[in-house]
């Protein structure tokens, strides 16, 4: 009985590092689910194309991508910026993705 409870505790333990997909505002983050987009900085140009970046999280484990405003910026052709968003979502910290989306021309 002892071992389970002791397993059982090292579980919830390790689990404290979970996906989550961090924004603006802390107050929006749903502890089952977070679907949502944050306004992020304003540049100048024109809106005729949109570029997307992500990084990705699996349990708070393991980590990847690239979210820069440069990935994002090479991943839509721009080179001039017109402005910048935010996306987060997130599932019950088993799965999290932050994009960076660029728009501009």
């Amino acid at each position: 009985m002892k071992i389970k409870l002791v397993t059982l505790a090292l579980a919830l333990v390790a689990l404290d590092g979970c996906a989550f997909a961090s924004g603006g505002n802390a107050a929006a983050l749903g502890t089952i689910y977070s679907g949502y987009k944050s306004p992020g900085q304003v540049g100048t140009g024109a809106d005729t194309k949109t570029g997307e970046a992500c990084i990705s999280s699996i349990l708070g484990l393991v980590a990847t991508g690239d979210a820069s405003i440069e990935a994002a910026k090479k991943a839509g052709g721009i080179s001039q910026v017109s402005h910048i968003d935010h996306e987060q979502f997130s599932v019950v910290g088993v799965y999290a993705t932050s994009c960076t989306i660029v728009h501009g021309s």
